[in-house]
């Protein structure tokens, strides 16, 4: 039996604003909500005065490398990294060793995770092990699963398989991501094509190609009428290419992450591997961009795409180190800190990394209304921490905030009425 935990004098999101009140939980749902100096009997009472409760976020783009690439994360450190930053559920992407292509991998992995407290949602593969030839079986990944397909990293690179794709999952009620790259356009390229590739002599990557492909899949998607969801916008051309498709009703719908917004491809010009990404940071004029269309609504969600690599792949010079950074410990406080600018509201942040990959996933999240599941954090928005190896959650410590003080971090975390994590002052 699940004990009754009452949080007094807490602020809570509900609705549009943030309410001072008392939770009261009970059987892993939300029982009642509250005056804030309620004398309500419980197993357990905990002090809220100063901290923030937050529904719990959905992180629908990550990258567990599990199986078969543990020595960069695992499920378990995954799911750790993730209940640090206040994320109760995640879809993890299909370039694994071997690639989430089969119903043994998909349950291998709902097994590993169903110990870790976090909802691991896994995403299958569009075709068999991400090769682009042959489409794998939708339905039995769907019935073992898996909550959406992709071929993230490695685009479907032919138009006519990437249609078939779209009529065969719609028709089985299963969102398709699309990672927009035409990989005759990048061609070997490392960082974005102009400033960064000139002054570092290095082949860049061209914002057309993530242009191309966007229009692309709209295209397709208008064609059959059914639905296309755009992985990790970073381009100006593709905010706007979005943008318009949505004003014609086309059925899509786009993620960003936060370094899009954060930062440029100045940053690369340091030569630290740790800003090396696939899409790469690209100009001032794209941050300018993508932050318009988070702001506008054009973009849906914010995501991480959180991607793991061991210090010494990372080490390597920047032209043979790989893509990508960690995110889910540090996600959480760095929109935060836009929150604390003005620049979103805690309706926007909770919007754009719970509420809105919920709808496009089809699973439920807390709206702090009585008889929703417990599921939510206590967010201490005075807390300074330094970004480091050692209050990193993930097994792996390659992203561009190292060293940096970020304000603002998760006190604790429940998942259906469980508190989950407990994190050291």
């Amino acid at each position: 039996m699940k004990q009754t935990i009452l949080i007094r004098n807490v602020l809570a999101l509900q609705g549009n604003h943030l309410n001072r009140c008392s939770l009261f939980l009970k059987d892993g749902k939300i029982a009642e909500i509250t005056v804030p100096d309620t004398d309500l009997a419980a197993d357990t009472v905990i002090d809220g005065t100063n901290l923030t409760a937050l529904p719990g976020l959905f992180d629908m783009h990550v990258h567990l490398r599990d199986p078969g690439q543990t020595h960069k994360e695992d499920i378990l450190t995954g799911a750790a990294a993730a209940l640090a930053g206040g994320i109760t559920g995640v879809a993890c992407m299909p370039n694994t060793t071997p690639a989430i292509d089969s119903v043994d991998t998909v349950r291998y992995i709902l097994e590993k995770a169903s110990s870790t407290g976090v909802a691991v949602h896994p995403v299958g593969c569009i075709t068999n092990g991400l090769a682009g030839k042959t489409m794998s079986d939708f339905a039995a990944l769907k019935e073992a699963g898996i909550c959406a397909v992709s071929d993230d990293g490695r685009p479907v690179e032919t138009a006519e398989r990437m249609r078939q794709a779209l009529i065969k999952a719609f028709a089985l009620g299963i969102p398709v991501i699309s990672h927009c790259e035409d990989l005759s356009i990048i061609n070997g390229g490392i960082v974005n094509h102009g400033k960064a590739s000139e002054m570092l002599g290095v082949k860049g990557m061209d914002r057309s190609s993530e242009d191309y492909i966007t229009a692309r899949e709209i295209i397709l998607a208008a064609s059959t009428n059914t639905a296309i969801h755009i992985a990790h916008v970073s381009t100006k051309g593709s905010v706007e290419i979005i943008r318009q498709a949505k004003a014609h009703g086309v059925s899509v719908t786009c993620e960003t992450c936060p370094h899009y917004f954060l930062m440029t491809e100045d940053l690369v010009l340091s030569k630290d591997a740790d800003y090396r990404m696939n899409p790469p940071l690209r100009t001032e004029e794209d941050r300018k961009a993508v932050l318009e269309g988070v702001l506008d609504g054009t973009i849906d969600c914010i995501v991480t795409d959180h991607a793991p690599h061991a210090a010494h792949e990372k080490e390597h010079p920047l032209d043979l180190a790989p893509n990508g950074i960690t995110g889910l410990d540090t996600a959480v406080s760095l929109l935060w800190s836009l929150v604390e600018e003005g620049v979103l509201d805690e309706r926007d942040m909770i919007r754009l990394y719970s509420h809105r990959p919920g709808e496009i996933f089809g699973i439920p999240t807390n709206s702090f209304r009585e008889g929703d599941p417990a599921d939510f954090f206590l967010f201490d928005p005075r807390r300074e921490w330094v970004v480091s190896p050692e209050t990193l959650h993930s097994k792996s410590a390659n992203t561009p905030w190292l060293g940096r003080t970020l304000r603002g971090r998760v006190s604790a975390h429940w998942i259906g009425g469980v508190r989950v994590a407990q994190l050291q002052s």
